[in-house]
């Protein structure tokens, strides 16, 4: 059993430094592909190239530590060599060497919070709805270091976005070694969990929401620096967007169990995708930087909450001894499928139509994808539901 203490401690660090280093990777990696001198086209197909390599990794890894009981030893192996991998990235400036070297960093980098998810909702045990109020340290994490991680970028120069990010992914070992991943052994056969796992329609049915979802995700995460600076915002103005969503995020996360409660995970993740959406056509209007900081206090009802609710929807899926297993299939989709599409995406519209009409036309693909999903959903299982019974 563990202490409320550890069940807390361990996890909270690894979020905070996780999140840490990314708030310096993250938001500036499309900015410095494309201060290196890559089109627009080269710079999607680099961005869409990360998710792609991440939608491949995470349920490979993630299904290897269930299947062999090894996941302590693959989480820490993973994350020294993605510490290693991420820090001689800016050592490389072709395209022909950028793209292989990336590719083998996020195969690495994959597990690392599908497996934690996995290991806190252990940790947590009956408590597992609070999930929020542990993930919400990743959320510190992210606004302590977005203050003065822009302002260092700007004065020290865009290849230390990835040094930061390495340094603190080394230093993730630490708590990395204390979680706790559940039992050793199942009463499920591994083979007979993963066929059940992707026979269920309904979680089937809920990754095709999850795939719009991380559309959004990626398309907001990692354009938005490019959007500020084609408005005229400083590297230093865009940290303080950063900060600003960090702002709303806290308290999502920390009353994420009171949301859960009334809408269940589902109704989350629909909420948090429509307001994705509405986030990504304000973003498409606005003239000015200031404009940008506002928009962004609707931050906390879109990553955030597409987070908890798909880790908690994708725990309830799971069958027994396949926890890390859904959450890296939810990654998977998420920051895989979506993730690709999204910066595929967004890397051609916005050398066709500029960063704002990106947004927009992003924007209403999403909504139009919701509204297909709703209505697809409620033939589906209302034809289910008026079946006869054998």
């Amino acid at each position: 059993m563990n202490s409320p203490l550890r069940a807390r401690l361990w996890p909270s660090a690894f979020y905070f430094l996780y999140f840490f280093g990314f708030a310096a990777l993250g938001p500036f990696q499309a900015l410095y592909f494309q201060h290196l001198g890559l089109s627009g086209d080269q710079i999607g197909l680099l961005m869409g190239f990360i998710p792609l390599v991440i939608l491949l990794a995470a349920p490979f890894w993630t299904g290897l530590a269930d299947a062999g009981h090894r996941h302590r030893a693959v989480l820490l192996d993973t994350l020294a060599l993605t510490a290693a991998l991420a820090a001689s990235i800016p050592l490389f400036h072709n395209p022909a060497w950028i793209f292989p070297v990336i590719g083998v960093y996020a195969f690495f980098a994959a597990p690392a919070i599908p497996m934690c998810d996995s290991a806190t909702l252990v940790m947590l045990g009956s408590e597992a709805d609070r999930y929020g109020r542990i993930r919400v340290w990743g959320t510190v994490g992210w606004g302590l270091a977005g203050p003065f991680v822009g302002a260092l970028l700007q004065r020290w120069g865009l290849q230390w976005a990835f040094w930061i990010y390495a340094a603190a992914i080394f230093l993730l070992l630490i708590p990395g070694s204390r979680l706790v991943f559940g039992p050793r052994r199942s009463a499920t056969p591994f083979r007979q969990g993963v066929r059940r796992l992707l026979t269920n329609k309904k979680w089937l049915f809920f990754l095709s929401l999850v795939l719009v979802g991380g559309i959004s995700f990626s398309v907001t995460n990692n354009y938005l620096a490019v959007l500020m600076e084609s408005l005229g915002g400083s590297q230093t103005l865009t940290g303080v967007a950063l900060t600003v969503s960090i702002l709303s995020e806290l308290p999502l996360m920390f009353f994420s169990y009171l949301l859960l409660d009334r809408l269940k995970s589902r109704g989350l993740f629909l909420l948090a995708v429509a307001v994705s959406a509405v986030r990504c056509l304000l973003y498409a209007v606005i003239e000015a930087p200031g404009g940008i900081i506002a928009v962004q206090l609707l931050h906390g009802l879109t990553s955030p909450a597409l987070l908890v609710a798909g880790v908690n929807y994708a725990a309830e899926s799971a069958p027994e001894g396949l926890g890390a297993t859904a959450q890296g299939v939810f990654s998977s989709v998420l920051m895989g499928v979506g993730g690709t599409i999204g910066n595929l995406l967004g890397g051609m519209l916005i050398e066709r139509a500029g960063p704002a009409g990106m947004f927009a036309l992003v924007g209403a693909i999403m909504l139009l994808s919701l509204v297909i999903f709703l209505l697809a959903e409620r033939i589906v299982f209302s034809r289910q539901a008026s079946q006869p019974l054998p």
